[in-house]
């Protein structure tokens, strides 16, 4: 991908930055109480804070173009109901950063890419292939982006800890969920990319440029892998996933 008016992009500085933001919302009183802001959750299966509560407890404790729950055994800060896509993620990842956050993950359900996947799997995402755009805004153009190994290691341990199994491997992020070819799934599937998103190569991207720790979590729900849309009859193996891998990343990012 390429910026053909300005294809030197990647040297220039912004102009707004999310620390203008951060302080502009200060002055208006309008950020989050946070108590500690380590470890940042980014979850997109929206009622997971409210249902896990009695296992989990949670404070609501204010917005930021989504809400904003902070655990209370250890103070990581749960982001939900922020929609989806790279650019919302990008956003509110520039904006945590700029208050202080220094490790972030996200968890989502995906589409499956290959066959041996089922719905209920996990897969910790080490590496995102770029099919998005906000990515390409702050670096030049490579195919995939890398999480970070060691939080990507320390998820992965977590949830098998808790006795479920789960793979370590690439995703394919893109922007436009209705326009994932055939061609493109029989080429990522030969690559051995596990899953489609649209997330995490803006995450990563954000953890490369400000220094951060970033990894994501999918847990598999329709399947491409078979060259058509497959959905699951049930979904109590994906709610069940989704709970191992929230309480999994809570207790690693509040280490």
């Amino acid at each position: 991908m390429s910026f053909p008016n300005y294809p030197e992009k990647h040297r220039f500085n912004s102009l707004l930055t999310a620390e203008d933001i951060i302080g502009y919302r200060r002055h208006l009183g309008r950020l989050p109480k946070f108590q500690r802001l380590n470890g940042v959750l980014f979850c997109l299966e929206r009622g997971m804070p409210r249902r896990m509560r009695w296992r989990i407890p949670v404070k609501r404790i204010g917005g930021m173009n989504a809400d904003v729950d902070e655990v209370k055994k250890n103070g990581v800060v749960v982001l939900t109901n922020f929609g989806g896509g790279s650019p919302i993620m990008v956003e509110l990842a520039e904006e945590l950063v700029a208050m202080g956050a220094r490790r972030m993950v996200t968890m989502t359900w995906g589409g499956i890419l290959q066959p041996e996947i089922k719905a209920g799997d996990i897969v910790v995402c080490n590496r995102a292939l770029r099919d998005d755009g906000t990515s390409h805004h702050y670096l030049p153009h490579e195919k995939f982006i890398d999480a970070d190994a060691q939080l990507a290691e320390e998820l992965a341990s977590a949830i098998r800890a808790r006795g479920a199994a789960c793979t370590i491997g690439s995703t394919w992020t893109t922007d436009a969920p209705y326009r994932e070819t055939l061609e493109e799934i029989k080429a990522y599937q030969a690559e051995g990319v596990k899953t489609v998103e649209m997330e995490s190569a803006g995450l990563f991207t954000v953890g490369q440029v400000r220094g951060i720790q970033t990894a994501s979590v999918v847990i598999g729900m329709d399947s491409l892998a078979e060259y058509k849309w497959r959905v699951p009859d049930r979904l109590d193996e994906i709610m069940r996933s989704l709970e191992t891998v929230y309480a999994a990343c809570i207790d690693v990012l509040g280490q």
